[in-house]
């Protein structure tokens, strides 16, 4: 179950194992589905990212509990209830290269398992026992859940902005990256300062992480990324690439983007696909990104040198490097 050894994870080795152990202890239930569910969408891969923000925010301050631990655990669970939700409301049928819970075992008990580690979060957070961190979750659910109904209502609209755009990965994407540093520098009882810097550090790398994907959905390998390239015009979705082609193509480009948003489907792939490149929307958008990751770093000066602030600079470079 343990994500891909890199250096970034090798800074909390020890506490990423915990995290493990932890994972497995809280998908107990008496339920055997839930178990089933759960333990098939915790152990479908991925970087674990979020729940690794927590461990490098809290140790970066010299934490010397456990309770980050919990706090991790709780962040992932929190992450893959919204997975469970995000591919019913979607009618997904591939995630990471393998077949979604709901193509798996149907609707209604995904969302039933999301249900059900969405609430096991909850229990967990009262067990980290801080108020501020209370908080900070529960505050970012309602802005996650409100990104994600604002790019439901997106959907098939040409109309949106870049500011539209960016409000809305800022809820569904990056409020998670932002709330795991953020709760992780409030349990080490950060200096203001610090934990300013670590929220933000949060907030600008999942914005990085979303340009990318959003990127990557245009150039992708649809084998190493688990995927089809072109699932965001198929649904509608009028991510960065799409919204600055309109705006830097011709008056014939910009209508075929509007057209091919307002009709999802594949069906003017390839024409979409030939003016994103010809408009530089795909430079455009990965500048974006460079962006987000620079803004990071920079939030990280105000951390003591460590091979914790190394790994989250690391994880900064790595948003924008990685073609997955």
């Amino acid at each position: 179950m343990q994500p891909n050894a890199s250096p970034i994870h090798a800074a909390v080795a020890d506490d990423f194992a915990a995290v493990d152990r932890t994972i497995l202890a809280q998908l107990a239930s008496r339920v055997p589905l839930v178990e089933t569910i759960g333990h098939y969408i915790i152990e479908s891969g991925g970087k674990r990212l979020r729940p690794l923000l927590v461990l490098l925010a809290a140790r970066s301050l010299d934490y010397p509990g456990d309770r980050h631990v919990t706090l991790a655990t709780l962040i992932e669970f929190m992450h893959t209830s919204t997975l469970l939700h995000d591919d019913v409301v979607d009618e997904s049928h591939l995630r990471r290269g393998k077949a979604t819970a709901n193509d798996a075992w149907g609707n209604a008990p995904s969302v039933l398992v999301g249900d059900f580690l969405y609430s096991r979060s909850f229990q967990m957070m009262v067990e980290v026992g801080s108020m501020r961190v209370m908080e900070i979750l529960s505050g970012a659910t309602c802005v996650i859940a409100e990104g994600e109904v604002l790019q439901l209502t997106n959907i098939g609209n040409p109309d949106i902005d870049e500011a539209a755009y960016f409000d809305t990965i800022q809820g569904k994407t990056a409020m998670l990256f932002e709330a795991a540093s953020h709760s992780g520098a409030v349990l080490a009882e950060a200096s203001p300062a610090q934990e300013e810097a670590l929220k933000l550090y949060g907030r600008y790398l999942g914005l990085a992480f979303q340009l990318v994907d959003d990127l990557l959905d245009y150039q992708g390998d649809a084998d190493a990324m688990g995927k089809n390239v072109g699932d965001d015009l198929a649904e509608g979705k009028p991510t960065l690439p799409l919204i600055h082609a309109m705006a830097a193509g011709d008056a014939e480009q910009t209508k075929m983007i509007r057209r091919a948003i307002r009709q999802g489907g594949l069906d003017h792939l390839d024409e979409v696909l030939a003016i994103v490149n010809d408009t530089g929307a795909l430079e455009y958008t990965r500048r974006r990104a460079v962006e987000m990751a620079d803004l990071a770093l920079a939030q990280l000066e105000l951390l003591p040198e460590s091979r914790y602030r190394d790994s989250m600079a690391e994880l900064a470079h790595l948003a924008v490097e990685r073609q997955t």
